[in-house]
């Protein structure tokens, strides 16, 4: 029984390291903005709201504001409609162009999700 409770408590702290390694920080758009090489081939997360978006043919940008500040995720799938709360995460780029337009520093999209309201 002793052994199996050991089993059992190893496993637990197992799980919970994967998970919290697995899983980016959630930082400020403010701190990334401030310090970007900081952030340089690191994922991260970011919440907000969508203010504006620009897509075609699966691919865009759209800008997210946190309360904090405001930062362009550019991403190769469809990009959320404004006024969207999402979660997105990625790795920071500066002097990201696109589409012409030069998006100083981007989050580029690894994976996303939507908030609810």
């Amino acid at each position: 029984m002793h052994v199996a409770k050991r089993i059992g408590s190893a496993s637990l702290v197992f799980a919970a390291v994967l998970l919290l390694t697995a899983c980016p920080s959630q930082t400020t758009i403010s701190k990334i903005n401030a310090d970007p090489a900081r952030y340089r081939n690191k994922e991260v997360a970011i919440v907000g709201t969508v203010r504006d978006s620009y897509g075609a043919l699966g691919q865009g940008a759209y800008e997210i504001d946190d309360g904090t500040g405001r930062l362009w995720v550019v991403t190769k799938r469809g990009v959320p409609s404004r006024g969207a709360r999402v979660g997105a995460k990625g790795h920071v780029y500066t002097g990201f162009n696109f589409g012409g337009r030069n998006y100083g520093t981007v989050l580029e999209e690894t994976d996303r999700s939507s908030k609810g309201n």
